[in-house]
């Protein structure tokens, strides 16, 4: 997947704008049976186009089942708050800043390091053999459901010396809404103090929702809806 797909696509980069937004635009509807949605509405990942689709509950039921053109994302969000990743590994991952995503794209049966920027999601070159090392280690990595969930890794405070790095399982679209939110309120060279702002407030809303669960343990499989 390369980063375009997200930063340049009219309708996916819509939707991540849709995310940032603090006041829900009116009369928004589901893109497959154009009902109206409520706020918490599901989302289905496009597999081919790698594309966010906003749906009702229903056809979040009914096109989640359809061969593999979509798949739902889930609702759980959990914190591992004993992951292990060394200096030296998150620097053979090679990832230019110190936050980003990973997720396993089925179709390519790969893992995949996106990192958001002023310009949308990026992609970084992902060392497997590093990765297969740190999964090893941290086993909850292997639980996590191909294109719809992700490893959050945010280090930026840990880069600063200001906080432990903060390290989360947690459905795709969240990633994508962090996406957008620094796309949006990006400026200058350093972001500007909203940009911050809203950093801040994404992922205490994150810790607020999420389990904490032993990331070097297997992962109980919980409901989607």
């Amino acid at each position: 997947m390369s980063a375009g797909q997200f930063s340049q696509s009219g309708d996916g980069f819509g939707i991540l704008r849709q995310f940032a937004r603090r006041e829900r635009r009116a009369m928004e509807r589901c893109e497959l049976c154009s009902l109206e949605l409520r706020p918490d509405h599901p989302h289905l990942i496009e597999l081919a186009q790698r594309r966010l689709v906003c749906t009702c509950e229903a056809c979040a039921i009914l096109f989640s089942g359809q061969g593999v053109k979509f798949k739902r994302a889930p609702r759980r969000v959990s914190v591992l708050p004993d992951f292990t990743l060394s200096d030296a590994e998150w620097d053979s991952l090679m990832v230019p800043i110190n936050m980003a995503f990973f997720f396993k794209n089925s179709l390519e049966n790969r893992m995949v390091a996106m990192y958001p920027s002023p310009a949308g999601a990026m992609e970084s070159l992902l060392s497997l053999e590093s990765w297969n090392d740190i999964a090893a280690r941290n086993l909850a990595l292997n639980e996590m459901e191909p294109d719809v969930e992700a490893l959050l890794a945010n280090r930026l405070g840990y880069s600063r010396g200001h906080a432990a790095p903060e390290y989360y399982l947690l459905p795709i679209d969240e990633c994508y809404k962090l996406v957008g939110l620094i796309r949006m309120y990006w400026k200058g060279l350093s972001g500007g103090t909203e940009v911050w702002q809203e950093l801040g407030q994404f992922f205490t809303d994150l810790k607020n929702r999420a389990i904490a669960i032993d990331g070097a343990a297997a992962v109980e499989k919980g409901s989607h809806a």
